[in-house]
């Protein structure tokens, strides 16, 4: 595995589990709003981490962590994904898989060999401009074939849409809202500027925009809710 970051502990990455997240280098997708931006464009400058260092980790903190949570990065492009979700598994974690959906026979495998848990998976935006969004040009029928699996196969799974105000709309989270139409959750997440973004200048909507956004996009969905947004501001 093309190991690039390494979380030992985390309470946000995996929701409802104490867990530890590792990044892998490499992206299919180029987001000008991604934050990990070295792990897309600079990544073969990376020090890499061993397995074996992350493994040794799980191993020691067993009896406190419940879950490991593989990042990117996209870890699908990763050709021993699956050998290392099988070497986590040993240690009976659970796994969360987050994704931007471009491989949806990875996703099969590793669900169909019990070896991923819970899928997030990030939804760019409207089918529409979704190759603008990416700056690649993206074969949505890979992402549709990743939706539809993941809604039917009856994983435990979220999709989420980082708002920013140059790249979506009103309409366009309208448009989310009908494409994932009864999909089980859906998080709004807020654009927050990083230093390792791979376009500055760009912009999040503010929280109020964010708010009328969820109330929009809810009757699509079982479950809506915002990430980036102070709780006592809901």
């Amino acid at each position: 595995m093309n190991i690039k970051g390494f979380a030992k502990t985390t309470l946000l990455d995996y929701p409802g589990h104490i867990a530890s997240t590792i990044f892998t280098g490499g992206c299919n997708f180029n987001c000008p709003y991604c934050h990990n931006g070295d792990l897309v464009l600079d990544f073969h400058n990376m020090s890499n981490i061993s397995e074996q260092e992350v493994l040794t980790h799980i191993k020691k903190r067993s009896s406190i962590i419940d879950g490991i949570c593989i990042s990117g990065g996209e870890p699908t492009l990763q050709h021993d994904l699956l050998d290392f979700m099988e070497k986590v598994k040993f240690y009976n974690l659970k796994i969360k898989l987050d994704t931007n959906g471009s491989n949806p026979h990875i996703i099969k495998q590793a669900y169909e060999n019990n070896l991923v848990d819970y899928i997030a998976m990030d939804i760019k935006n409207s089918k529409q401009k979704y190759s603008v969004t990416c700056d690649k040009n993206i074969n949505i029928d890979k992402i549709q074939q990743s939706i539809d699996y993941i809604i039917d196969c009856g994983i435990n799974y979220e999709f989420r849409t980082t708002i920013v105000k140059e790249f979506h709309t009103e309409n366009d989270i309208i448009e989310i809202g009908k494409w994932l139409n009864g999909s089980k959750q859906y998080f709004l997440q807020q654009y927050v500027e990083r230093d390792k973004q791979i376009k500055e200048g760009l912009h999040s909507h503010n929280e109020n925009t964010i708010l009328e956004y969820a109330q929009i996009v809810k009757p699509y969905f079982q479950n809506v809710s915002i990430r980036g947004i102070d709780p006592q501001n809901l």
